[in-house]
């Protein structure tokens, strides 16, 4: 008798399971290099993107599949991610803006920018490509050469879901 009560409270016990819910998202907003920039050195004391100063202005490149869900955030250098010793100081300047869109209302996004700091926001609210360039420009202490080296610099690139 005392084995049936154990078996019979053993049965009574609720069974429980976890069950997963697995899903993936695909990219929806995605992120090109189009044009790697060039500082050009134009004066001993300034480096810059800009061809009249023997530069190449770099060139990102966003697909959009869905209109209105995402924001792009470009933000232009404020420091050289790698260079010679520096002593003095580093002015900072930079503009992003659109280079070139696949649908001629994207041109639009320049005029609807907002800009912060050395980042520039654009609402991304037509479905195709644009390709957005950005300008820096790195002015050297008062009146310094920069030191002879290699100069290295980021564009930050963001697509932020709305």
């Amino acid at each position: 008798m005392k084995y049936s009560v154990l078996v019979f409270s053993l049965c009574a016990l609720p069974a429980l399971a976890d069950v997963n819910i697995v899903g993936n998202v695909a990219a929806k907003c995605i992120i090109q290099t189009d044009t790697g920039g060039i500082y050009g050195n134009p004066t001993a004391t300034k480096l810059s993107t800009l061809p009249a100063d023997g530069g190449v202005v770099p060139i990102v490149r966003y697909d959009v599949a869905v209109a209105n869900y995402y924001t792009a955030k470009i933000t232009h250098p404020s420091a050289f991610s790698s260079s010679p010793s520096l002593s003095d100081t580093v002015a900072w300047t930079g503009a992003s803006s659109v280079a070139q869109t696949s649908v001629a209302g994207m041109a639009a996004y320049d005029a609807a920018k907002v800009v912060y700091g050395s980042t520039t926001s654009f609402n991304l609210t037509i479905a195709g490509s644009t390709w957005f360039k950005t300008a820096s420009t790195a002015t050297y202490g008062v009146s310094k050469a920069f030191p002879g080296g290699s100069y290295t610099a980021i564009v930050q690139a963001e697509c932020i879901a709305n």
